[in-house]
């Protein structure tokens, strides 16, 4: 049987040893949070970014001015059919290239030629009854047309002279008495015999030579005829008006075609024209001549060169912008009408830039930015792009020449980013 001090000693015991526990546990716990403290508070902590940085370079730099447009060829034409007919052949497709008077359709040309067959034989058969006229009056080719030289007409008329002037010898002997009244009538009616028959010798060799000329104009109609036929021949073949590539051909083989009907659209792409409008206070700088640089977004790294092909004459009174149009090369055929493109035209004037490395800019939502290192941090300033000169880009605004910009890591930075060099 256990005493009851003995029973209170126990009791003691295992309450001291509880509170030992208890004690114990309480210590961990706070170590563990002094622990987890440290570590949040080092995390947090952000580590500095390795950059490189320059400060802006300031030299005078050529001035361009700076447009857009798009590229339009330098000719352009629908071609059309001079005769109507149905399509036999087809010499090109879509974007193919043509040169000046290649085959772009053939027409069928069956009907032209029956009627240059039957032209001809026409111009046989009329230049022979031109012949035979002519033989008829004794007209020889080339010889002018004179009725009084006709055989026939020249006979009658030495017969008529001849009895003129018996007439007028009868006439002396009747008032003589020498004749009798009837023989110099009957010599009068001789004469007058003679005179209608030499004014019908005259204009039956008046009407010979109209049936020459008959025959002559009906010779010219039908060689008409076969001009215009060898026309149509020719027509049939329809081609191409000059060097370029064929940017639509509606025309396909079978279908009949009219006068009003498109065969093929061609263009001329080298050169190419690009429209700009200048402002109305930039218009004294633009001269005819003037170089331009021309760049598309296909070939973000190559520029095109070209110049000032023609100057509007005067200021569109709405925009109060002046037209200018540009002419660029384009051997190689990289360029392609409707491309959309970035005009530069050289100013004769130079002016002061400041100028920092291309990589040095950040551009976010359309906003361009560098970063100004100061006292160890990175500070986001927002700038004023101007001209592009090689791997230099132009500072109008938000920047000093005395700061020093980040060159590398920029893309790493945030505004108030520690940074180390």
């Amino acid at each position: 049987m256990i005493s009851r001090k003995t029973l209170t000693n126990l009791s003691l015991a295992f309450a001291l040893a509880l509170l030992s526990l208890i004690a114990l546990a309480c210590g961990g716990s706070k170590a563990q949070s002094n622990a987890t403290s440290t570590s949040t508070t080092t995390t947090a902590a952000p580590a500095a970014v390795d950059i490189t940085t320059a400060k802006p370079i300031t030299r005078d730099l050529p001035r361009f001015f700076e447009a857009t447009g798009s590229f339009a060829p330098d000719e352009q034409t629908d071609v059309a059919p001079a005769i109507g007919g149905k399509v036999v052949a087809v010499g090109v497709d879509l974007g193919s290239f043509v040169q000046k008077g290649a085959m772009l359709v053939r027409l069928d040309d069956r009907d032209a030629r029956i009627r240059l067959e039957q032209a001809t034989a026409q111009v046989t058969q009329s230049e022979a009854a031109a012949r035979q006229a002519e033989e008829k009056i004794g007209l020889r080719p080339g010889q002018a047309f004179n009725a009084e030289q006709v055989a026939e007409v020249r006979s009658a008329r030495v017969a008529l002279e001849l009895a003129d002037k018996q007439l007028h010898r009868f006439e002396r002997l009747v008032e003589t008495g020498d004749v009798s009244r009837s023989s110099y009538d009957q010599q009068k009616a001789q004469r007058d015999q003679l005179q209608q028959q030499y004014e019908v010798t005259l204009t039956q060799a008046r009407q010979n030579y109209a049936a020459i000329e008959t025959a002559r104009a009906a010779v010219s109609s039908a060689r008409t005829q076969i001009e215009s036929a060898r026309k149509a021949i020719a027509d049939a073949v329809v081609t191409s008006p000059f060097s370029g590539y064929v940017s639509d051909r509606p025309a396909d083989l079978g279908e009949y075609v009219t006068t009003s009907s498109k065969i093929a659209t061609i263009v001329r792409t080298n050169p190419l024209l690009v429209r700009i409008d200048v402002p109305e206070q930039e218009i004294t700088a633009i001269r005819e001549g003037q170089s331009v640089s021309v760049s598309v977004s296909a070939y973000p790294d190559r520029s095109f060169s070209g110049y000032v092909h023609h100057v509007a004459p005067g200021v569109t009174p709405n925009s109060r912008t002046m037209t200018v149009e540009a002419r660029v090369e384009n051997g190689d055929g990289l360029l392609k009408p409707g491309q959309f493109a970035t005009v530069r035209i050289l100013m004769p004037q130079t002016s002061p830039a400041m100028l920092v490395p291309a990589r040095a800019v950040r551009t976010e939502a359309g906003t361009n930015f560098v970063f100004v290192i100061k006292d160890g941090r990175a500070e986001k300033r927002i700038v004023q792009l101007g001209q592009t000169e090689g791997d230099q880009v132009e500072i109008k605004t938000g920047l000093s020449a005395e700061e020093q910009v980040a060159t590398s890591n920029v893309e790493l930075l945030n505004d108030g980013t520690p940074v180390k060099q």
